[in-house]
């Protein structure tokens, strides 16, 4: 049975005796592997937004709800992550940046899509923390995911990317926040 209070003592004393996601993905995944536990636990999702967990400098554990058919603009986290799908289903897609003409890759340059990998309820992925990915719920119900970060996923400074222009700006945590709260106005 998930036990929420257990589930972030387990996370945090994994990510002390190993910096790496590895000890955290397995715990993530023996999670969501039992995905009726998990919202017995934290409850059936009502709405989309964010919950936090736990927020610390080493580690922060999110509740994360996606709208129905929620897309977020791409955007980087500069550090690993871990997430988990407990209900519902997830598309990630994975950016790489495009090389400038002097050869080099422009903290202010362009992205282009890399690859793509659809998350269902039960798979949990470990990302990297050059990681740069956009997300989308695809279905028309909300999906719940846990994601564990290994450092303090609100204090850090990240980037995302112009969903038009692909063009690289600082993170606006405020505008994330309210593409939640439009997805709820969206599903009334």
């Amino acid at each position: 049975m998930f036990d929420r209070p257990q589930f972030i003592a387990d996370c945090l004393a994994a990510n002390q005796s190993d910096r790496t996601h590895r000890p955290v993905h397995e715990l993530v995944a023996r999670a969501v592997a039992e995905p009726g536990s998990v919202l017995t636990a934290l409850g059936e999702p009502q709405r989309a937004g964010i919950e936090t967990l736990h927020r610390s400098a080493e580690l922060t554990i999110l509740n994360v709800v996606w709208g129905a058919k929620m897309t977020l603009m791409p955007h980087n986290h500069q550090m690993w992550a871990v997430i988990g799908i407990y209900t519902g289903r997830e598309d990630n897609i994975f950016w790489r940046r495009i090389p400038t003409e002097d050869g080099g890759h422009g903290r202010h340059g362009r992205i282009e899509a890399a690859g793509a990998k659809a998350l269902s309820v039960g798979d949990a992925v470990p990302l990297g923390r050059d990681i740069i990915h956009s997300v989308t719920n695809p279905i028309p119900r909300l999906t719940g995911a846990l994601h564990v970060y290994g450092g303090d996923f609100f204090a850090i400074g990240r980037s995302e990317w112009d969903p038009e222009t692909l063009r690289e700006q600082r993170y606006d945590v405020v505008r994330a926040l309210q593409a939640f709260e439009d997805a709820n106005g969206l599903q009334r």
